[in-house]
């Protein structure tokens, strides 16, 4: 029997900080539009999991991404979403001065101390790489190129042709579960007939099929001809989406907030002239819907009855492959920050029995 993992999982502030360090560390997280990088000194600027981030652009045209924390006293660099530094990096701090490659220009008013060499001071670097005018970071210097990820969804993006409109449009929600309870949910139909009856009456619930191709579980279901939905989504490790509506795409970023909240960053991207209000009335609703089952979810995993269940091979295969590559973030020596006594997959979590 294929069983998932232990309720404590996902309740744990232990866990959740060895997930910090053995996921969103080592995974690459979407952060933004290239085309907001336009110019020498534009930056934008994230938390990923709790590790404040800044890309920007350098003044030889390549996009150089930093922890945005100061080498002095952890002071941060920028403090806005998206911005423009003319020519540097100034800590709002201290004021310590920083080109835009990262080096230690200026340690302004330090003085003369032993032992001190600025040159020993760059800011921590960060992956920065794009994939169709978004920016992906990752910070583990040591990961796999962006493309060993994206090349299943670069694929069903040529043989479906899905283009990029220009236009753009956000909102965020935040739901009072942990992460994976959301993630989870959004990566098996099974609960659509129950959760989503608007959904369910627009889609054929019955051919509805979730298939893992490499690190992406890709939804395929036919679709009714006047829904929203074109009945494709693409989920990618560990915590982005893509859903294809016929009136454009939205990019879906699950985000952890601490060990008990998940914040969801949606970017609409649609055709200026093609009004939005059905594709984001659909959104808004289906968005409503999931938020109301996956909090009633964590409220009983609180609750301390449910320990763990069992996982249908046909409806919960990619539930299965994130439970697994969880386990195996949790299991890979920890993060020195990572290293208090927590819970884990034992006795049965993602294993066959």
């Amino acid at each position: 029997m294929l069983t998932t993992a232990r309720a404590e999982l996902y309740r744990s502030p232990a866990a959740f900080e060895r997930e910090r360090h053995g996921v969103f560390a080592k995974s690459w997280q979407f952060l933004g539009l290239e085309r907001d990088l336009a110019e020498t000194g534009d930056y934008l600027a994230d938390s990923i999991a709790g590790f404040p981030v800044v890309v920007v652009r350098g003044k030889d045209g390549a996009l150089n991404g930093f922890h945005n924390v100061c080498r002095h006293r952890a002071g941060p660099l920028v403090g806005e979403s998206a911005g423009k530094c003319e020519g540097e990096f100034v800590c709002r701090y201290h004021g310590w001065r920083y080109t835009l490659d990262g080096r230690l220009r200026s340690a302004v008013g330090f003085g003369a101390a032993e032992g001190f060499d600025p040159r020993n001071f760059p800011l921590f670097p960060i992956r920065v790489e794009t994939w169709r005018g978004f920016v992906f970071v990752n910070l583990d210097a040591d990961a796999a190129p962006l493309m060993d990820t994206l090349q299943p969804l670069e694929a069903l993006w040529r043989e479906r042709n899905i283009e990029i409109p220009a236009a753009d449009m956000r909102r965020s929600h935040s739901l009072g579960c942990n992460w994976k309870v959301y993630v989870e949910n959004y990566l098996e139909g099974y609960h659509i007939s129950a959760v989503h009856p608007t959904l369910a009456a627009e889609v054929d619930c019955a051919a509805y099929q979730v298939r893992m191709d490499g690190q992406i579980a890709v939804h395929e279901v036919p679709s009714a001809e006047g829904s929203t939905q074109e009945g494709l989504w693409a989920w990618v490790w560990p915590n982005l989406a893509v859903n294809v509506y016929r009136r454009g795409l939205m990019i879906e970023h699950m985000r952890p907030d601490g060990f008990g909240r998940t914040r969801l960053d949606y970017l609409y991207l649609h055709h200026a002239d093609e009004p939005m209000d059905d594709t984001l009335a659909a959104s808004d609703r289906l968005t409503a819907e999931d938020a109301w089952i996956c909090e009633k979810v964590q409220q009983n995993l609180d609750a301390g009855v449910y320990e763990f269940g069992a996982l249908s091979p046909r409806q919960e295969n990619a539930v299965a492959w994130f439970q697994a590559q969880v386990a195996q973030a949790h299991a890979r020596r920890p993060h020195p920050a990572a290293e208090e006594t927590e819970p884990g997959f034992a006795e049965g979590g993602c294993l066959v029995d």
